[in-house]
């Protein structure tokens, strides 16, 4: 694999030709609707299989492996027939192995909404090894609202993704609500009934395991909140289903803040199968502009987690979003959400040159509209997947998980594929 960025000039055709593969093969892996669209800045996805190099005169192994940005020992193994590799013969055919990182085995969870299109989850599960599907909200009596569902778990199945139902302390108004989790944390009662609705959902609609997503939950239910995982644990592990949190991005363990003081590391590191960091939103909606999930803030979420959790639980979050801004900046505005696709078509339309951030590891790029007002917009692209993986490589994490998979991103799953190994548990 290689990540190719449009310099000023090029085409399709013309990166084809530099890295000897078919320019509809570079149209087709990165599902480009338009190849004479491209962007000065944006990333291709190149896979490249063996390729043939004929030896010319003065050539060496170490030369023809510079050229090619391979190791030696590759080339050697790709070549049985060359017995002694310090002699070359002028006119030898030599088989290039393709460039490729291989980390290893990972599990892959992915976010979706049940209003997910179905093409794109059906192209997305070779992917995952779990589908988390957001979300049955629970209700001040432990009752459940009901969602359908019943689809995206038969397509799950089908395609060995263990599906888990998450629950989530969302209210009346769409947000996550602090008063709602209080009052069922408190009382054992109402989390009988909660847990009962839980596992005749589970059994009903043949689930595998339980996703628990509750945010901004009051500092003094945070041993509430364990003592609830406690039950959850007790009740549905002998069952055999698995049990995931999600957990705020935090970086000490006293860090202050709503959102992060009940979400205790050590113990949902003992408890759960999973915990998944929800490691983005640095940029957000009311934010100023800034990458959703800047590399180096990431690196101090996990400095943390490692420390509090054993590294195989974790399950490190990866946007699949941006957004864009309206500068100059006034607070309590709204960015917009965009698709990392979405980003790079409007750069086209703008005439924009996309640049990236050396320490944020994220594509950026500014324009002016139509009203001649400026616009900063953050996105993903291939280079910012890779950082992403490779630091969950670095830390030796169990798994990723992907906030939301309902925008289809080819090059994520490029980018993915070349690195990781998806594991399947089903």
């Amino acid at each position: 694999m290689e990540i190719h960025v449009v310099k000023p000039g090029e085409s399709v055709y013309s990166i084809a030709t530099q890295y000897g593969v078919p320019w509809q093969k570079i149209v087709s892996d990165n599902e480009l609707e338009n190849p004479n669209q491209l962007v000065v800045g944006q990333t291709l996805v190149i896979l490249q299989g063996n390729r043939q190099h004929v030896v010319r005169r003065g050539e060496s192994l170490y030369l023809i492996a510079m050229q090619y940005q391979v190791r030696i020992n590759d080339i050697i193994n790709a070549n049985p027939q060359i017995t002694n590799p310090a002699v070359l013969q002028i006119g030898q055919v030599i088989t290039i192995p393709p460039r490729d990182i291989k980390f290893g085995p990972i599990q892959v969870n992915g976010y979706a909404f049940p209003n997910i299109d179905m093409e794109v989850l059906r192209k997305t599960l070779p992917n995952l090894t779990y589908l988390s599907i957001f979300s049955y909200q629970v209700n001040a009596d432990g009752s459940l609202d009901t969602i359908d569902d019943l689809p995206l778990i038969q397509a799950a199945r089908s395609f060995r993704v263990a599906p888990l139902m998450v629950i989530t302390n969302i209210g009346d108004e769409g947000g996550f609500d602090s008063d709602l989790a209080s009052t069922i944390l408190r009382s054992t009662t109402i989390q009988d009934t909660l847990l009962d609705n839980i596992v005749r959902i589970l059994e009903e609609k043949n689930y595998s395991g339980l996703d628990i997503d509750f945010e901004y939950i009051y500092p003094n239910d945070r041993e509430n909140y364990n003592n609830f995982l406690r039950r959850v644990v007790a009740r549905l592990r002998p069952l055999g289903y698995s049990i995931t949190t999600a957990l705020a991005p935090k970086i000490s363990a006293d860090q202050e803040g709503l959102l992060y003081e009940a979400h205790d590391y050590p113990v949902h590191g003992e408890l759960a199968d999973h915990v998944i960091l929800m490691t983005y939103e640095w940029g957000y909606t009311y934010s100023p502009p800034m990458a959703v999930a800047p590399i180096n803030e990431v690196r101090r979420v996990l400095n943390y987690a490692v420390t509090a959790i054993p590294r195989q639980k974790i399950f490190m979050g990866i946007p699949n979003y941006g957004y864009n801004w309206t500068l100059p900046f006034e607070e309590g505005t709204a960015a917009q959400t965009i698709s990392n696709v979405g980003a790079v078509n409007l750069a086209y339309e703008v005439g924009a040159w996309i640049s990236f951030d050396p320490i944020a590891q994220a594509p950026f790029f500014r324009y002016y509209d139509s009203n001649g007002r400026q616009h900063e917009v953050w996105f993903e692209d291939a280079r910012s997947i890779l950082a992403k993986l490779t630091l969950a490589n670095e830390f030796r994490l169990g798994g990723i998980s992907y906030w939301t998979i309902n925008r289809y991103f080819p090059q994520n799953w490029l980018v993915l594929n070349s690195v990781y190994d998806v594991v399947k548990v089903l």
